[in-house]
């Protein structure tokens, strides 16, 4: 019988690289989301009937248990940026290890984030903590992975960012001194996978960091250029920031809220003492490196060469 692993958020960004990665690897893998897609948007992730879609909601305790059934494997990579933190961060992962640990799955890995902390201001770094600490308590031997901003093909701040320099005529910065260690998608997928296959890792903490830190300016600088757009970088007082975030909440998917602009008012950087991708056996991969190509359509002409150009 082939083995099975079960992927909550595996539609996601982080999600999709960590299902393709295991049906790779001859997983029988089931694809467990809120709103999971038709089997068609699977297909390339694997070969026929490897992959399979299960409609599973992390904070439900049904969902759940049917999702990880006969399941050798979980890995969690839900995670918001908005809305109820407190059952989708704090709750879910305590459900999970819990029923888990009742269903006899062999190995978890979780994906949490740099910052989680139970003494933030912010609520997204509390409940992150607090789901790792729900989630320890049910399944002592989880693997938990922390990454900084994670980057990539569709990511949500290069992605985010690059469309707002092709559009504004200036670009804005808030808290600009802030540091960040982006780290590679795929860099974060694989290290998954070596935490499955290394049973040493159980019961670790690991921080996940590119191979540079960056400063918020320095990173909007960044995109500016490998766009092709003159832009002024101006910086947004805390101020007034936080209340142009407490109107964008209005939106049903606001681009800041003042949550978020608790987080960045403390750096997103991995704890040197902590374990990391070093230990993994992963050399993580540079924002130049990957990034570049990614920003192409962003520039002038959608990035196409001009006549007489």
């Amino acid at each position: 019988m082939r083995k099975v692993a079960a992927v909550f958020g595996g539609t996601g960004f982080i999600g999709r690289q960590v299902v393709q990665r295991l049906a790779r690897e001859d997983w029988q893998v089931r694809v467990c989301a809120r709103r999971p897609p038709t089997a068609a948007l699977l297909y390339t992730m694997g070969r026929v009937a490897q992959v399979a879609t299960l409609a599973a909601d992390l904070t439900r305790d049904a969902d759940v248990a049917r999702a990880v059934e006969g399941a050798e494997v979980v890995v969690n990579t839900v995670g918001i940026l908005h809305g109820d933190f407190r059952r989708v961060q704090a709750e879910g992962p305590a459900r999970l290890g819990r029923l888990a640990a009742a269903a006899g799955v062999g190995r978890l890995v979780h994906i949490s984030a740099i910052g989680a902390d139970v003494g933030s201001a912010s609520a997204y770094a509390r409940s992150k903590a607090e789901g790792e600490a729900g989630l320890r308590a049910a399944f002592p031997d989880a693997t938990i992975l922390r990454p900084s901003i994670v980057f990539g093909e569709g990511d949500g701040f290069f992605g985010r960012f690059a469309p707002m320099a092709a559009w504004l005529p200036f670009m804005p910065v808030i808290e600009g001194g802030t540091r960040f260690q982006p780290v590679f998608v795929g860099d974060v997928a694989d290290a998954v996978l070596a935490a499955l296959h290394d049973p040493a890792t159980a019961g670790r903490t690991f921080e996940l960091g590119g191979p540079r830190a960056w400063t918020f300016r320095e990173l909007l600088a960044f995109i500016l250029k490998e766009t092709r757009r003159e832009r002024r970088l101006v910086n947004i007082p805390t101020g007034l920031a936080a209340l142009q975030a407490r109107l964008a909440e209005l939106l049903p998917n606001p681009p800041l809220t003042r949550d978020q602009l608790l987080l960045l008012q403390r750096d997103n950087v991995p704890d040197p003492a902590m374990p990391g991708l070093a230990e993994l056996g992963i050399t993580p991969k540079a924002v130049e490196a990957i990034v570049p190509p990614l920003l192409t359509r962003f520039r002038p002409g959608g990035g196409r060469r001009l006549r007489g150009g």
